[in-house]
């Protein structure tokens, strides 16, 4: 039967069966999470290497091999060696090739390992240019070569004097990592993370060695930006560590992981952990603190183990399980909950000390909430007339934490931003060539208040910082929060400088995981322009720019001595303009 006029036709035709490796390339998303291009910690070229370096891990978790090299070469070539038990020699190619084929279905052989669906190897392969699978088993090897996927290669199985274990090199397909580039200190910190959790394990990163002695308390001592108000808390239990202190600073911070696995965005460990983490502290004090209190200025981390944990998407950056075995009466929760309540309870009464400095940190700030309760009211009411009523906010269209529905055309909430500048010259001259539908600007004020050492009550009667924070809409959290990008855009000059400081500061100081979750940029604008007099010539009466005016006979300089360098390329002919600020 003929298609009906605007109905495309549906027949067997077009039923179409896809190979492994043309599905995962199709729709990368379902197994790595987004492409990217390495700029983002999070971005899929990271996904790659963790997926590779994590099959080692599960090795050393079964007590086959201490050590894993990574070498990352300029040409963008990754290799991953374990010293592991090797894949069996007769299963490399289906191990590296064939969807849910793998070794840890079986929860017997990977007890609690991380990867559990049999996807990751073969995700590597089929999102890589070229891929390189090397087996080693009692003085045998086996060695496969694939090509996006398709196997090229198969060395058969040969004698070899190499130590057992496995190595995976690759490069992942620049056709899909478009002008891909890795950021070695995204690299770095999960090879540092995988060493906290994995006491004895060490990893060597093109050449430069990590291992942890103290697990957890190591990273907290490295990662804490803030002194301790007192000595880390370490408890250590089957299956569970949990360290955690308290600082100065505002807000709460928290490293999670599950099997070794860095678990950024949380999921049901985190949300026990620090659930009964209060709970156990109240019942401590005997008095009715509120959770918020005491969860003020913390720092911690904690990692469990559970057997055949479930993740709610393949890059397995947030724990779904409930249970902490298939079938288990035992939940994440109560697991959790009696290890703290047990443990900590028993260490605060043998450190009173301890106890002491947290609960006086606790007391103070339940006093600094109650102090600026009716501030907080107030700046609550300004904060509803801000966007009829600020003239120094002039809004976008579309916001961050605006609602899409799933019919939405296109989804732009990422592409939204809000510059922040230095007086009504500034933000007059950006809003004239601002994008009206994602892009917003907001005016200081000459020169903020310096909020280092200041409370949250003096801030939030600072009306400029008030003001900032109800257009960002951030006063209760960053879940809120309007625009991707908080752009501090101030001139180039020394004045413009202290600005951007003073606010970075009361970020830095009242909303840190502003900056550390990557909203926060730096408007870095040239201080200096300088042509060469030729590209601008008088054509009938009239000044007329030749057409490369703005190209290579223009350079844009941002320091003084890029300004130099371009005097000298245009020599007598040099024309130099000098940037006063962005009110120009």
């Amino acid at each position: 039967m003929p298609a009906s006029d605007g109905i495309a036709e549906y027949g067997s035709d077009s039923i179409k069966t896809l190979a492994w490796n043309e599905h995962i390339r199709r729709r990368p998303g379902m197994y790595i999470g987004k492409l990217g291009d390495g700029s983002h910690s999070d971005d899929g070229i990271y996904v790659l290497i963790k997926e590779v370096i994590d099959n080692g891990i599960d090795e050393f978790n079964m007590g086959a091999g201490k050590r894993i090299e990574i070498e990352i070469s300029e040409n963008r070539r990754v290799s991953v060696r374990d010293y592991g038990r090797g894949i069996p020699l007769d299963k490399v190619i289906d191990v590296a090739s064939k969807i849910n084929t793998g070794g840890k279905f079986d929860s017997k052989t990977f007890q609690k390992a991380v990867g559990l669906n049999g996807v990751g190897l073969k995700a590597v392969n089929a999102l890589s240019e070229e891929c390189t699978v090397e087996s080693v088993r009692n003085g045998q090897k086996a060695a496969i070569e694939f090509k996006k996927g398709e196997l090229t290669s198969d060395s058969g199985i040969v004698p070899t004097t190499e130590e057992n274990g496995t190595r995976v090199t690759f490069t992942p397909d620049d056709t899909l990592f478009r002008g891909f580039a890795y950021r070695m200190d995204v690299i770095e910190t999960m090879v540092k993370n995988y060493t906290y959790l994995n006491a004895g394990l060490s990893i060597f990163l093109n050449g430069k060695k990590y291992c942890s002695r103290h697990g957890l308390l190591d990273l907290l001592t490295d990662n804490m930006t803030s002194e301790p108000l007192y000595p880390i808390i370490h408890l250590q239990g089957d299956d569970i560590e949990v360290v955690l202190t308290h600082t100065n600073q505002s807000g709460e911070e928290y490293y999670s992981f599950v099997n070794g696995q860095h678990t950024t965005q949380g999921g049901t460990h985190l949300t026990a952990f620090r659930e009964h983490l209060c709970r156990t502290v109240k019942e401590f004090s005997g008095k009715g603190y509120e959770f918020s209190d005491i969860r003020n200025g913390i720092v911690a981390a904690i990692a469990v183990r559970i057997q055949e944990p479930v993740f709610e998407s393949q890059t397995k950056t947030k724990l779904g399980s409930k249970e902490i075995a298939p079938d288990s009466p035992v939940t994440v929760n109560k697991f959790i909950g009696d290890f703290i309540k047990k443990e900590l309870d028993d260490y605060l009464h043998r450190h009173t000390d301890v106890a002491e400095a947290m609960l006086a940190k606790i007391a103070a700030s339940e006093k600094e909430r109650k102090a600026i309760a009716g501030v907080t009211k107030l700046a609550r009411e300004k904060a509803k007339k801000v966007s009829l009523h600020n003239r120094k906010l002039r809004d976008c269209r579309v916001h961050y934490n605006d609602t899409v529905k799933p019919s939405a055309k296109e989804d732009r909430r990422d592409e939204t931003s809000i510059f922040i500048t230095e007086g009504d010259s500034a933000s007059g001259t950006i809003t004239k060539v601002r994008n009206a539908q994602t892009q917003a600007v907001f005016s200081l004020r000459g020169k903020p208040l310096n909020s280092y050492g200041k409370t949250r009550e003096v801030v939030y009667k600072n009306d400029e910082f008030n003001l900032l924070q109800a257009a960002l809409n951030i006063e209760g959290g960053i879940d809120g929060l309007r625009y991707n990008k908080v752009i501090i855009a101030t001139d180039a000059d020394v004045d413009g400088m202290h600005i951007r400081l003073l606010i970075t500061t009361f970020f830095l100081v009242f909303f840190p995981d502003l900056i550390k979750e990557g909203h926060v940029y730096i408007l870095q604008t040239p201080l200096f322009r300088v042509r060469d007099k030729k590209s601008t010539r008088r054509a009938g009466g009239k000044r007329k720019r030749a057409a490369t005016a703005e190209g290579k006979d223009t350079l844009y300089c941002y320091t003084d001595e890029e300004r130099v360098a371009a005097i000298e390329k245009f020599g007598n002919n040099a024309d130099i303009s000098r940037f006063k600020g962005l009110g120009e």
